[in-house]
């Protein structure tokens, strides 16, 4: 995250401080931060008595956000709420006897759930004068002992037919994915999308996988004979050696080709590997779009041979320096994206005359030949 100095407030005045609070857009409690950036700004203009009758927070209280600020150099995330779980928390303490029942009647009907469990708990305890418990409470019994191992996760139960023995399927945990959500991009490299486009011709299959740079429309593609996470993570691996600026996130959809191999691929590289949601394309409008372009302009020209990568991607590569350094784009002011980017990013006029003619073809051309897999 993109963090803003209080230095600035000490500056220029709080009212210019507020325009950067979007630059907190990655902070997991970015509500909770521009809430009190505005007590504060509050503060400042009306006074102690006037905050405490508007927000029910007294002059300590703000005095104490401003102090974190000041120890942590100014930086945004130091206003962020901390941790409120308590640091020893009740244990629920269930009777021998319940706990006991629960388990022999789920081991002896396996996946039943706290419904069928209950009334039959009810009666059992009954007879042996305990108070029976709700059906709530036996559900979170059973939670209790799936977490300690004693009752299966899964009720998928399945042979192997090599070792003879019947084997628990354990479900797989989901892993949380990061969403772009409200993330804007303001520099080259903040946000890249990437795709695969899938080509079927000659009873043969070939996938393209492509990226662009929303800000800059910079674009780059690369055919391979498969779509796995490892050409995933060799895709990457290009783009990040081609591109003209460091890349800092990466957007895809939830492909198995952006999985494994490519999210380690991210991980080394210290990328920020943002999601789609699942059937919701238009997220990645921008390559959508681009993906239709080079299949229009390009793919169709060369289909004859996309049976081999290495050839295809040769002319590709070709198509590809003319797209970004001539090819004019509506969306930067009809220019190519090259120039756009060393027009409005490179301050030294000089060092951006130089590179223009230089940087792109000289990258690209260094890796036509890869091998394309």
């Amino acid at each position: 995250m993109k963090q803003v100095y209080i230095e600035s407030y000490f500056r220029n005045g709080y009212s210019r401080f507020m325009k950067y609070i979007h630059d907190v857009f990655d902070h997991p409690k970015r509500v909770s931060i521009e809430r009190r950036l505005e007590i504060i700004q509050f503060f400042e203009e009306f006074g102690a008595e006037a905050t405490r009758r508007a927000f029910s927070k007294s002059r300590s209280t703000i005095y104490l956000w401003k102090q974190k600020l000041k120890k942590a150099g100014g930086k945004l995330s130091a206003l962020a709420p901390g941790d409120k779980t308590p640091i020893s928390k009740r244990k629920r303490l269930v009777p021998p006897f319940i706990l006991d029942f629960i388990l022999k009647y789920r081991t002896d009907h396996p996946g039943v759930d706290k419904t069928t469990i209950t009334p039959v708990l009810a009666v059992a305890c009954q007879h042996a004068g305990i108070k029976p418990v709700s059906e709530s409470t036996v559900g979170r019994i059973i939670h209790d002992l799936k977490e300690r191992g004693r009752l299966p996760k899964s009720n998928k139960i399945t042979i192997n037919a090599r070792l003879d023995k019947l084997v628990v399927r354990e479900p797989r945990l989901r892993k949380k994915k990061a969403r772009r959500k409200g993330f804007l991009p303001q520099q080259p490299g903040d946000l890249t999308q990437m795709d695969t486009v899938s080509i079927f011709t000659d009873g043969i299959k070939r996938y393209i996988f492509t990226a662009i740079d929303i800000r800059t429309r910079f674009a780059f593609a690369y055919a391979y004979k498969s779509n796995s996470s490892t050409c995933g993570s060799d895709f990457l691996v290009k783009y990040l050696k081609v591109a003209p600026f460091a890349t800092r996130r990466i957007q895809t959809d939830n492909g198995s080709e952006f999985a494994k191999h490519f999210e380690e691929a991210c991980e080394l590289k210290g990328l920020v590997h943002f999601f789609n949601y699942p059937k919701h394309p238009e997220a990645n409008g921008y390559l959508e779009r681009f993906n239709r372009t080079i299949q229009e302009q390009f793919v169709n020209r060369y289909i004859d041979i996309l049976d081999e990568p290495d050839d295809f991607n040769r002319e590709l590569m070709e198509y590809l320096i003319w797209y970004d350094t001539e090819k004019p784009h509506r969306g930067i002011g009809n220019l190519p994206p090259l120039r756009y980017y060393l027009d409005n990013f490179i301050i030294n006029p000089e060092k951006s005359n130089m590179l223009w003619t230089l940087t792109m073809p000289a990258k690209v051309q260094k890796h036509i030949g890869l091998r394309g897999r």
